[in-house]
């Protein structure tokens, strides 16, 4: 997929992107992050550390930009007018890819004790740090109390990625892919004229859900029908795991509410595991009235076992031998609706966002669920066929909402949450200012 065509070229065209690259072997993919910055009409100005110099040279990005790389605080000819600071006001905006632990750690504290970090502490221009390390110096409690530092400061985390390391090991730490980089600032970028109130921070205008509450629920649930068997769905949680983490990027504090799958939360998200429905409303209807925003991305089964056999069910020994086979009856209970549940909360209603999975009459039964169950927004999906839906296929979305609509092509669910969390935004935003 093209990247222009999530966002218009516009976006990047004209602007002055200062690019801080630090020590760790991703420091390579900052030359294709530049490249993907240059098609896209922005210039480029690069900043490296001293270790960063260790794996990639600062000829490199010299040739690639035609542009003098700084590398230090004590180019006395650069600082005579005040570098540094220049710098610092010379960018429309700031990325620091790869963000090595050591770098992330200055950042968290202050430190400005390298030509990068101090120009981190000059500017008040939006900030996005990707960070790249081992799997185990991401996971360290102290990597993860500095990111959630820097998220609470407004500075937008992108990734890192899951998969193998140069080390040898398998895990997240990976640096986000170039074009996933670029796409995510693009969207925050491109919602630069929504303002929410009461936001702090330097990154506050360009990051409008930083500090809200969002509140997601996905992935199926399953319904008991004795101590080994149950009734489920085939969903895998991915859509709204991905939008967990992309509601993560925008500064959000998300809690995700998920029914079992087999995915890792996104970092900086807070997972609460339930099995049945009735688990997963207890978990939403204890936190919701703290929530700005619920989005219901579940699979909730609509109807559950009216009762449950405490000992596994066994098949009538008579029948055993018999050449006819036996019939076993399940009566069934409805489920409570946890988005209605939500939606028809007088008091402290967040926005609700609903999805509807169909397999005929999209936009029609979506339409009328929107009506029915009083939401904000609604986002229909088609499911049922070898070729979309459920897993790692790739889907689109129709995104309803009382005076308006709009479409999201066909897609794999990460980008589709990239493009679906601007246009919640949007909406939740001309609510509370409406």
């Amino acid at each position: 997929m093209e990247l222009t065509s999530l966002h218009s070229r516009s976006t990047f065209a004209g602007k002055r992107v200062l690019l801080g690259v630090t020590g760790g072997i991703a420091a390579y993919k900052a030359a294709v992050l530049l490249r993907e910055f240059q098609k896209l009409g922005a210039t480029v100005q690069v900043v490296m550390t001293e270790q960063a110099q260790q794996f990639v040279g600062s000829m490199t990005f010299a040739a690639l930009t035609n542009m003098p790389v700084r590398t230090s605080l004590n180019d006395e000819q650069a600082e005579l007018s005040m570098g540094h600071i220049e710098l610092a006001r010379w960018a429309d905006v700031f990325i620091i890819a790869p963000a090595s632990a050591n770098t992330i750690a200055k950042l968290a504290y202050g430190i400005a004790d390298n030509l990068l970090t101090t120009i981190a502490l000059a500017s008040e221009k939006p900030l996005f740090v990707a960070p790249a390390m081992n799997q185990k110096m991401w996971a360290h409690t102290a990597t993860q109390e500095n990111i959630a530092t820097l998220r609470q400061r407004g500075i937008a985390i992108i990734g890192p990625g899951n998969g193998e390391q140069a080390c040898g090991d398998v895990g997240s730490g990976r640096m986000s892919e170039p074009e996933e980089i670029v796409a995510t600032i693009a969207a925050q970028m491109s919602a630069d004229v929504i303002q929410a109130p009461e936001l702090s921070g330097s990154n506050a205008e360009h990051l409008p859900l930083l500090g809200k509450k969002v509140m997601l629920t996905a992935g199926p649930t399953r319904e008991p029908i004795d101590p080994v068997r149950y009734i489920s769905n085939h969903s895998s949680g991915r859509m709204g795991y991905a939008l967990a983490e992309q509601f993560a990027l925008v500064g959000a504090e998300v809690t995700l509410v998920s029914g079992p799958v087999c995915l890792q939360p996104p970092a900086g998200v807070t997972k609460v595991s339930i099995n049945s429905a009735e688990q997963l409303l207890a978990a939403v209807m204890a936190q919701i009235s703290e929530q700005d925003i619920f989005v219901s991305v579940a699979a909730v089964a609509d109807y559950r076992p009216a009762t449950v056999a405490e000992q596994k069910m066994k098949k009538n020994p008579a029948a055993i031998n018999s050449a006819e086979k036996q019939n076993l009856q399940i009566e069934l209970t409805e489920n409570p609706d946890i988005l209605r549940t939500v939606s028809g909360l007088m008091h402290d209603r967040p926005f609700c966002v609903g999805f509807a999975a169909e397999t005929e009459k999209v936009v029609e039964h979506a339409r009328n669920k929107l009506l029915n169950k009083r939401l904000d927004m609604i986002c229909a999906n088609q499911v049922g066929s070898e070729q979309i839906g459920f897993g790692d296929k790739p889907n689109a979305l129709e995104v309803l909402w009382q005076d308006g609509s709009t479409s999201i092509a066909m897609t794999d669910k990460t980008d589709l949450a990239r493009q679906l969390v601007p246009v919640i935004t949007e909406r939740y935003c001309a609510t509370i200012t409406s």
